[in-house]
């Protein structure tokens, strides 16, 4: 059996026992093309491939230029492969169990300051009362400004943002109950000023469209509402109005910034956890650097032993 007609069965498998998204299968697809075209200049099979064949792949990444984080997304791939044809009885051995994964330098998430965040909402909102502004313009104006709030004040992702339906601004309650990855449902926190923002908007969109679908952000878009690429880019728009750099704004920017600014504020990691949506833990534990900043500081406040002559 060709390489290519084993891989065509292991993405079957995912997709049918691991329910596998186009967009997932579609990455694991550019993998496995990538490892095949490898082991067919190596004048090797995925049936016959060594741990030193997985190596040597390995090493081309890196000639490659590929960064470490790619490089171990695509051994994970690799991996999966493997063992598929093991378990499956398509090959005699899983030659990945003997293969290390790169090291990758640990990368902290980009973080907005407070104040950053408070210039967006700033500028944002002032285009709401610009007298000179479109009513157009007021209806974008608002619509960003609503977008940014709920965005700060839940942490959602960008896809749970732009899906939310328009009785999120309706609500008299101080939560939304949002359906997230695996169709899990949570609890998140409204704040005042979100609330207020998506009525604000919501009465400037019923007042100035005939929208009648569900969506709280409707768009002229294949789903109905608006895109996480229309969301980026108005915001990056936004940011170079607020005097920020563009590529240091995005809408995972503001959730990172959600995150971190509550747990520099006391907040539980396993609250934050909940909050974000995060099954495993480990996922929520790339903001540990404010943590250990925040104990830093409590013992160099809160010690007694702390102001002592060293």
């Amino acid at each position: 059996m060709s390489g290519a007609r084993q891989a065509s069965l292991f993405l079957d498998m995912l997709a049918a026992e691991r329910g596998a998204s186009k967009n997932t299968l579609d990455a694991y697809r550019r993998d496995l093309d990538d490892y095949l075209s490898f082991l067919a200049e190596a004048g090797a099979q995925p049936d016959n491939a060594t741990s030193a064949t997985i190596r040597g792949f390995m090493a081309s990444l890196e000639e490659r230029g590929l960064k470490a984080t790619s490089a171990a997304r695509r051994l994970s791939a690799v991996r999966q492969f493997h063992k598929f044809l093991y378990v499956e009885g398509y090959a005699p051995a899983d030659p990945t169990a003997a293969v290390s994964a790169p090291k990758r330098g640990r990368a902290l998430p980009k973080v907005l300051s407070v104040a950053e965040v408070d210039r967006l909402l700033q500028v944002a909102s002032e285009g709401i009362a610009h007298h000179q502004a479109t009513q157009l313009e007021r209806l974008r104006a608002a619509r960003m400004t609503c977008l940014l709030e709920l965005l700060y004040a839940t942490g959602l992702r960008v896809s749970e943002l732009i899906a939310l339906p328009k009785s999120a601004a309706k609500t008299r309650d101080r939560f939304l109950v949002v359906r997230g990855k695996g169709a899990k449902e949570r609890l998140v926190p409204l704040t005042d000023a979100a609330r207020e923002a998506a009525r604000t908007y919501l009465a400037l969109l019923e007042e100035q469209t005939k929208a009648a679908g569900p969506w709280l952000f409707p768009a002229d878009s294949e789903s109905g509402h608006l895109t996480r690429q229309a969301f980026a880019r108005d915001l990056k728009v936004l940011a170079g109005a607020a005097g920020l750099r563009a590529d240091k704004v995005s809408p995972h920017v503001l959730r990172h910034a959600f995150a971190s600014h509550l747990l520099q504020n006391g907040a539980d990691l396993r609250v934050v956890q909940e909050l974000l949506g995060h099954s495993d833990i480990s996922t929520t534990q790339i903001y540990t650097h404010v943590l250990d900043e925040r104990l830093k500081g409590m013992v160099r406040d809160l010690h007694p032993l702390a102001e002592r002559e060293g």
